[in-house]
């Protein structure tokens, strides 16, 4: 661990979107209070199960007994994985957030590469997938669609859709969520990047799904995540393209503002 790095994080937020993960949640908080006792002293763990119908709820509340950092918000029906992420973000209280999902498909330990690509300038950590473990499917797909997102909106990250970030938490001051699908990942991207934040990128390990069914890749929900890109860049780049003066273009002196 880079110690200059390690001691610009005063206080973490580590927050986990979770949906029917009952085989992997327990392991994920625990792990995650590892990675961050490694780098701070004043951290807090957010679960927020998003109206899951296995065990989730009952494995957070016997956790929940032994972790005390950790704290639990419950969504009485499933909203969608960025209603639970916004959830877990207006929950956060720390400097910084740092999240990942429940899954276990990455792994928390790796939190010390993010803060080690932390410098003065950087605002946000995004990991990018060394390789992707996946059926060959959804690794064709997810290519694809990093692909297309990056073309359509602009972005200039190598993996959009890698959940595994750090970012200032501060941010959320500034820009404000409104996706309720997976395509909140596009949106905050796109929304930070346009804000005039700094981006650095890590390399980091991606693991098989040993538990659960994936939520964002079947047909319905593809079909449901593609109408909402559609309103979302015409929403956001098509009309920033339009207007070049949208309220995510801030002056470099408003971003400096928040750190």
């Amino acid at each position: 661990m880079n110690i200059e790095a390690k001691d610009r994080i005063n206080s973490l937020s580590i927050c986990f979107p979770a949906y029917n993960d009952g085989g992997t949640i327990a392991s994920m908080v625990l792990t995650a209070r590892i990675a961050a006792r490694q780098i701070t002293d004043d951290f807090e763990i957010i679960v927020v199960d998003d109206g899951s119908r296995d065990h989730t709820a009952a494995v957070l509340a016997e956790i929940s007994q032994l972790v005390p950092e950790l704290r639990v918000i419950q969504h009485p029906q499933n909203c969608g994985y960025g209603a639970a992420l916004t959830s877990a973000f207006e929950a956060s209280s720390r400097d910084w957030i740092f999240y990942t999902d429940g899954d276990a498909q990455y792994n928390p330990l790796e939190l010390d590469r993010l803060v080690n690509g932390l410098h003065d300038s950087v605002d946000v950590v995004n990991g990018y997938k060394t390789s992707r473990n996946d059926p060959w499917i959804r690794i064709i797909l997810g290519g694809i669609y990093n692909w297309m997102v990056k073309f359509a909106f602009g972005l200039r990250l190598k993996d959009v859709d890698c959940d595994f970030r750090l970012m200032r938490r501060a941010i959320f001051d500034v820009i404000h969520l409104e996706s309720n699908t997976g395509s909140i990942c596009v949106e905050m991207i796109w929304k930070i990047q346009n804000a005039g934040y700094h981006f650095a990128e890590v390399p980091v390990s991606h693991y098989h799904r040993q538990y659960g069914i994936s939520q964002f890749f079947n047909w319905r929900r593809l079909l449901r995540t593609a109408r909402h890109l559609i309103t979302l860049w015409r929403d956001l780049e098509l009309k920033n393209k339009l207007t070049k003066n949208t309220p995510w273009n801030l002056p470099t002196s408003s971003k400096k503002n928040v750190r």
